[in-house]
């Protein structure tokens, strides 16, 4: 075969690279890969899952509700609540309704979720939303400095609206449950007072006689019977009756133990 030399070199064409360019496939290329998206995809990805005002609104009155109902009518309450945010990494499909609701274990006050589902849509979805409730109510508070082992009395005590929510020990509200307590830890003036503030009293010991309350649909009985570990606020205890059965309840009261049937 023949070969003509051309008159000048053969050059393979070349341009200056475009950095520009070169930094835009690869952010493309990135955010396929699922890299870390842009300032503009995550702005973008945000507002793809912004919470609907009428999602909003349906969030809080049901939040609301749940807060209120575990203190029922007696206290008046007074809830704040905080809404938080969805993952802007979401991609939720458009939907006609949504439900909300709290999602079973989680309890409605403090730092919780609460539960978006679509109900009617063209997919379905379901997410959780981080919430914060706060739940204002009277109680008890701790009217000056008082260190650990302070001996309560009713002027060591008074009635001021706090956030129940605030932590998960409850409040105390009534003085006679407060009043001749001991304090297990230092406490701040404006404290409210919680029953983690104060030191277990113990009803009884073991071997003690105690007297059992018997409760159950309509009906209590009593009888006596012999504790065989201490009976400590708050923590079960088991009792043998006078005819030999044993039994679990809870400490009530010096020397009481309620059985519930």
């Amino acid at each position: 075969m023949n070969t003509t030399a051309l008159p000048f070199p053969l050059r393979t064409p070349h341009r200056a690279p475009s950095w520009a360019l070169a930094g835009a496939l690869w952010a493309g290329l990135a955010g396929l890969a699922g890299g870390v998206p842009t300032a503009a995809t995550a702005q973008a990805a945000a507002a793809e899952v912004a919470l609907d005002p009428s999602w909003t609104r349906r969030i809080e009155e049901t939040a609301t509700q749940a807060a209120r109902a575990v203190l029922g009518d007696a206290v008046p309450v007074r809830v704040e609540l905080t809404v938080g945010t969805l993952d802007p990494r979401l991609r939720l499909a458009p939907c006609r309704k949504v439900d909300v609701s709290m999602p079973a274990g989680h309890r409605p006050w403090g730092r919780t979720r609460i539960a978006l589902r679509c109900a009617e849509g063209t997919v379905a979805w379901n997410v959780t939303l981080p919430l914060t409730v706060k739940v204002h109510a009277p109680a008890l508070v701790v009217a000056q400095p008082l260190p650990a082992g302070t001996v309560l009395q009713a002027a060591h005590l008074q009635v001021a609206e706090v956030d129940w929510a605030e932590t998960a020990s409850p409040v105390v509200t009534l003085s006679e449950a407060a009043v001749g307590r001991t304090l297990q830890r230092p406490v701040a003036a404006g404290h409210a007072l919680r029953q983690a503030d104060l030191k277990q009293r113990q009803w009884f010991a073991a071997g003690d006689p105690v007297r059992i309350i018997a409760i159950g649909p309509g009906f209590a009985v009593s009888g006596e019977g012999v504790a065989l570990n201490p009976g400590l606020e708050g923590q079960s205890v088991r009792v043998r009756t006078e005819s030999g059965r044993l039994v679990t309840g809870i400490p009530r009261g010096d020397r009481r133990v309620e059985v519930t049937l």
